[in-house]
């Protein structure tokens, strides 16, 4: 009784003052031990299949939201960091043992299975061309713009032509190896975060890229905004917003504690967000301040990637725990109640 009359006037004021519960929102499906440990996604152009790459260099094709098995194959030697698909049936990954390959996608069975071979057990395949090249360690792509960016461990960048994989141009931005690249929509601009704590952006055409405002910490991940004013990344805790006209940087709050390590905005505009160190969440922010707008349930291990399909309508997630994870977005209640 004692209890209760000092919890009654806390309740009390709790509810007077207005009480929020945000919901943590559980995938559609996971599809445990795709990889030895996941490092990338991709949504084919029809939002409806995605393409997982993992540590131990597989490829995996998927259908959202089930997660039902399609096919696969070992695609690469070492981790697979890029996967960029240029229609429903051709992929180009890039991998840490410095190959950059194109693949024909298979016609997949009328009925896709539930069930896939262990990782050990995945056959390898030729590619219909390929290029070698140092270790790739982050990419990314526009099949529109027929282009391919690619960050390297000795710090160069590289612009290659697809679907040739010919090289467009090479630049070394940083004294160290690339974390994170971004192209914008059409690939007019380029961007490219280091392990020396340097952000650059440049133009297609320009010689030598421009220095941004450093950030506070590594940043981990880069994307463009819709309509091309602003650069994002993600580093511990935190994103940074640089305005593209002057540089200056803006750090916004999250509520990840850990790093922010792969970002991807929505058609609406809100920024999808995966942490790692100390943290696995998958959240969905406001790009403006920051805040949560939707909670999704954590991975079991420091998240990797997070991929929407280009309706906005799905996410998928890897991550060091070797699963893959798809959310359907349209299901979802609104993240929180008040009363």
């Amino acid at each position: 009784m004692r209890t209760a009359r000092i919890l009654a006037p806390l309740l009390a004021a709790a509810l007077l003052a207005g009480c929020a519960v945000t919901a943590v929102h559980p995938p559609e499906a996971v599809r445990a031990e795709a990889h030895l440990g996941g490092t990338v996604t991709a949504f084919a152009p029809d939002g409806r299949r995605l393409a997982s790459g993992g540590w131990e260099g597989a490829i995996r094709i998927w259908r959202a939201p089930d997660g039902a098995y399609l096919n696969g194959w070992r695609a690469h030697e070492d981790s697979v960091n890029g996967l960029l698909w240029l229609d429903g049936r051709t992929l180009v990954s890039a991998g840490y043992d410095g190959r950059i390959a194109l693949w024909r996608v298979r016609a997949e069975a009328a009925q896709a299975s539930a069930d896939y071979p262990l990782v050990g057990g995945l056959a390898p395949r030729a590619p219909l061309r390929e290029r070698r090249t140092v270790p790739v360690t982050a990419a990314a792509g526009d099949a529109a713009a027929g282009l391919l960016l690619t960050g390297h461990r000795d710090g160069s960048v590289r612009l290659w032509r697809l679907p040739a994989l010919e090289p467009v141009a090479e630049w070394r931005p940083h004294r160290g190896a690339v974390k994170a690249v971004a192209l914008e929509r059409g690939g007019a601009r380029l961007a490219s975060a280091g392990t020396d704590g340097r952000v650059h952006v440049w133009r297609r055409g320009d010689a030598a890229p421009r220095a941004l405002e450093p950030p506070p910490t590594d940043a981990w991940t880069l994307a463009f905004a819709p309509g091309g004013r602003a650069l994002y990344g993600g580093g511990w805790f935190r994103l940074f917003r640089w305005d593209l006209a002057t540089g200056a940087l803006t750090v916004l709050p999250t509520e990840h504690r850990g790093i922010v390590k792969s970002i991807a905005f929505l058609p609406d505009g809100r920024l999808a967000t995966i942490s790692r160190q100390t943290d696995s969440a998958v959240l969905l922010l406001d790009p403006a301040t920051g805040a949560t707008r939707l909670r999704l349930q954590p991975h079991d291990l420091c998240g990797a990637w997070v991929a929407a399909s280009p309706d906005g309508r799905f996410l998928a997630t890897t991550s060091d725990d070797a699963s893959v994870r798809f959310w359907d977005l349209s299901r979802l209640r609104p993240p929180v109640t008040s009363w």
